[in-house]
């Protein structure tokens, strides 16, 4: 069995293709290995993220790991590359933009595709975290609650300064996709600057409420907020992440 260093991965018309980085030192057995699958926020790209993976892999950090950057398409309205078409978030709800529920259930069918790939390529969903950075992390708690190919069953949930969207709606979407009222007990790892000027905390704080009342326990969701810190990425919140990343998916060894 040779180890694997390519992937195919999907394209969609009107979207850069996704950028893939394979593991360092990918096990034979590509069960053994793991994906993590990481979406961007408004207006950026996977080139944007992809320095997070050369960090990683040089400081040997998650060899096993392949990582893929998908490129969100452009939104013309927004102007910008999105996932879905923004949402102004507020601490008055009744001020804020109707959400895109439509742009963004495209986007979860493209996230689907995606694991579908690394599923292909012989590596299981409870070897796969899916995660992002405002936008991106919607993107990726939306998937996990509310896909009815992979809900539930994914071996963790990254969400960087972002929050959960169509909140209300949850419960309809998952009977829509035939998944029980109940969600059950993915590891999920949320992140929030107490800086952040984008997402609010109240805004924040209804997500991880949305994410008990679909039965998360309070054992698999790590929640941290940082001191100092904005809208961004930093060192810290790294060092959190590679933590839990190591946790979720750890070393199976290279066989």
């Amino acid at each position: 069995m040779t180890r694997p260093r390519t992937m195919t991965l999907p394209t969609t018309p009107g979207r850069t293709p996704a950028v893939y980085k394979p593991a360092a030192a990918p096990p034979i057995d590509p069960a053994h290995g793991a994906a993590f699958i990481f979406l961007h926020g408004l207006g950026d790209s996977a080139e944007g993220l992809e320095n997070i993976a050369d960090q990683f892999q040089q400081n040997s950090k998650l060899p096993w790991m392949h990582w893929i950057f998908p490129n969100a398409k452009e939104n013309l309205d927004a102007r910008a590359t999105a996932w879905y078409h923004p949402t102004k978030l507020s601490d008055r709800p009744e001020l804020q933009d109707p959400e895109d529920e439509d742009g963004m259930l495209e986007s979860v069918a493209y996230v689907e595709s995606l694991i579908d790939a690394c599923v292909s390529k012989g590596i299981p969903p409870q070897r796969i975290v899916l995660g992002g950075f405002s936008q991106g992390c919607a993107m990726s708690l939306l998937t996990d609650l509310t896909s009815s190919k992979y809900a539930g069953h994914l071996a963790g949930i990254v969400g960087l300064m972002g929050y959960l969207p169509l909140c209300n709606r949850l419960p309809d979407l998952r009977a829509k996709s035939g998944l029980p009222a109940q969600h059950g007990d993915v590891p999920i790892f949320m992140a929030r600057g107490k800086q952040d000027q984008m997402i609010p905390k109240s805004v924040y704080d209804q997500s991880i409420k949305a994410l008990h009342m679909v039965g998360l326990s309070e054992s698999s969701l790590e929640s941290k907020e940082y001191d100092g810190v904005g809208h961004q990425l930093t060192g810290t919140v790294l060092k959190d992440l590679n933590d839990f990343l190591h946790k979720v998916v750890p070393d199976l060894g290279s066989f």
